[in-house]
């Protein structure tokens, strides 16, 4: 670990007490009626007076544009606009099945979100926001998946009080349960690993675009799901051996998935359970997308050390997904990952900082975070014997 993130790591005692001690007084100044006034009034911090006050109230009407969005992907609302392109305000109820004032009022309150957009001539089209989701199927589904998390979430306090020890989300991630994940079926594991493949097209290329396999020879894909993540690998790496190890359901819908992409001479499936089962041997790089943060430590621990003994001293770990503590990301971390994982009924997000903890505590000595190009979307860790 470097000195830098030691530091930050275990921190001083006399560091925190100076931070607690200013962060009290910043406290008090702002939530001082007098204060609030004279900084909405004077000149140089009134746009910073501005800015806090637009902020705290997007906090606060949060689930309601959350809702917008949900009910713009449940009627397809921007699918149909990036189809046929802008309409009027009458073309659109009819399409949507709405009355007219309805309607109106959905496209305003899109429109003030960036979905969608007026196009002049009582003609509303896509936004520059709904555009940019066409672009990325993964992000209409994932939306469309949070109506579970929302029901989840009516009583947030009876949630994080224990309340409700059965939760949909649970329910959904079919591994998450009690029972043994080796026994789980098709029809219980398709829907999320569906899912998983639409919302991980995006990130696989992230992650290559960061990290290049050239030079190793196998690649095994630790919970790999339909093999999204080893598709994107073999288009940019047409030399490497693939290997996709997960649950024997999911590895069955993947072995499919090579036949028909014509990956199956250079490209393997096997089932079984790596959290109790002994890894395959042969691999010179081992790849985790998105599956740290899905559990706890306790057993992430124990597959880190699986990961290391399977691996040879010149091979390497790859590890990638979205980081707690990212700069310009934080709510995404903390506030969406931490209350969805808890929902869930396992995981929780990590810094680099608390990942690199545990890698170092299953014998990897030597760890990298590496580049990516959108932190927001995924992080990428090169761990090394």
């Amino acid at each position: 670990m470097t000195r830098y993130w030691k530091r930050m790591a275990t921190g001083s005692s006399s560091g925190a007490l100076w931070r607690g001690g200013f962060l009290s007084l910043r406290n008090r100044i702002l939530s001082n009626p007098a204060f609030q006034r004279w900084a909405a009034a004077f000149p140089l911090t009134r746009p910073i007076a501005r800015r806090r006050a637009r902020h705290l109230f997007d906090v606060v009407a949060g689930f309601v544009y959350s809702q917008v969005l949900y009910t713009c992907v449940r009627i397809k609302l921007l699918e149909h606009l990036h189809a046929q392109g802008p309409q009027t305000v009458p073309e659109l109820a009819r399409y949507l099945d709405l009355p007219e004032e309805n309607c109106l009022l959905l496209l305003k309150a899109a429109a003030s979100l960036k979905l969608t957009e007026y196009y002049g001539r009582g003609c509303y089209g896509l936004g520059a926001q709904g555009a940019a989701m066409m672009a990325n199927p993964g992000i209409a589904a994932m939306v469309d998946h949070h109506a579970m998390l929302y029901e989840d979430l009516v009583d947030p306090v009876g949630l994080l009080r224990g309340h409700y020890p059965q939760t949909r989300l649970g329910g959904y991630w079919a591994y998450a349960g009690d029972g043994p994940p080796t026994t789980l079926a098709g029809e219980q594991i398709t829907p999320y690993t569906r899912l998983m493949s639409i919302s991980q097209q995006l990130v696989a290329e992230e992650i290559l675009d960061a990290f290049n396999p050239k030079g190793y020879k196998r690649l095994m894909d630790l919970g790999g799901g339909n093999a999204t993540f080893l598709s994107a690998v073999a288009r940019r790496a047409p030399d490497i051996e693939l290997v996709l190890y997960d649950l024997p359901a999911v590895a069955e819908q993947a072995r499919a998935n090579f036949q028909a992409q014509g990956l199956a001479h250079r490209a393997t499936a096997m089932g079984g359970d790596f959290f109790q089962d002994e890894l395959p041997r042969g691999a010179d790089l081992i790849s985790l997308v998105r599956v740290v943060h899905d559990h706890n430590d306790d057993h992430i621990l124990g597959l880190l050390r699986a990961v290391r003994e399977a691996l040879p001293e010149d091979g390497a770990l790859l590890l990638a997904e979205p980081m707690s503590g990212t700069r310009g990301a934080e709510p995404i971390g903390d506030a969406y990952f931490g209350i969805y994982l808890f929902a869930m009924g396992r995981g929780r997000p990590r810094t680099p900082v608390e990942i690199e903890i545990l890698l170092r505590e299953s014998g990897f000595s030597r760890v990298r975070l590496l580049n990516t190009r959108n932190p927001l979307l995924t992080r990428v860790m090169l761990a090394q014997p």
